[in-house]
């Protein structure tokens, strides 16, 4: 996941250290004109996710995506439509400096209203959008099942 609402995740880190939280967030499938799909690489996360981050108190699961969109990407996006809430032991996930989460994650699927990519060079490294047929096999954990489960919509396949 993206960015962690600062002050919010902050105020709980120095309660609990680096122990598990169960954090919701939001994660964009950002579709090209294309129909090809946005992957992100993290700064020091090895492997591709998908744009998105932890809600900030007071937000809605649509805000924190749209904000984390243009945020990370300076991407405009249209409309959200919901490809579902993912949660449970294959989205836990430890940062490199140690810190813990459960990410509970609605996921959406939007279209990108234009604009070029413009990575914001401190939480994404690099950026590409790819086809269905050709996304890279090093998919971050908690979130190769919602790109998964985006492929087999998109493929007709049952999602596994």
């Amino acid at each position: 996941m993206g960015r962690p609402a600062v002050n919010y995740v902050q105020q709980l880190r120095t309660l609990v250290g680096t122990r598990p939280l169960i954090l919701p967030g939001t994660s964009v499938l950002v579709l090209d004109d294309e129909g090809r799909l946005l992957l992100v690489e993290r700064v020091g996360i090895a492997g591709w996710g998908l744009p998105g981050g932890f809600m900030e108190p007071g937000e809605s699961f649509e805000e924190a995506g749209r904000r984390e969109v243009i945020e990370e990407t300076g991407l405009e996006i249209g409309a959200l439509t919901l490809l579902g809430v993912f949660s449970g032991p294959e989205y836990y996930f430890r940062y490199p400096h140690g810190d813990e989460v459960f990410n509970v994650t609605a996921a959406y699927t939007a279209k990108t209203l234009g604009g070029g990519l413009r990575l914001d060079g401190v939480e994404l490294s690099h950026g590409r959008f790819f086809g269905v047929d050709e996304l890279p096999e090093d998919i971050i954990g908690p979130e190769k099942p919602i790109v998964d489960a985006y492929a087999a919509l998109v493929s007709g396949e049952p999602a596994h």
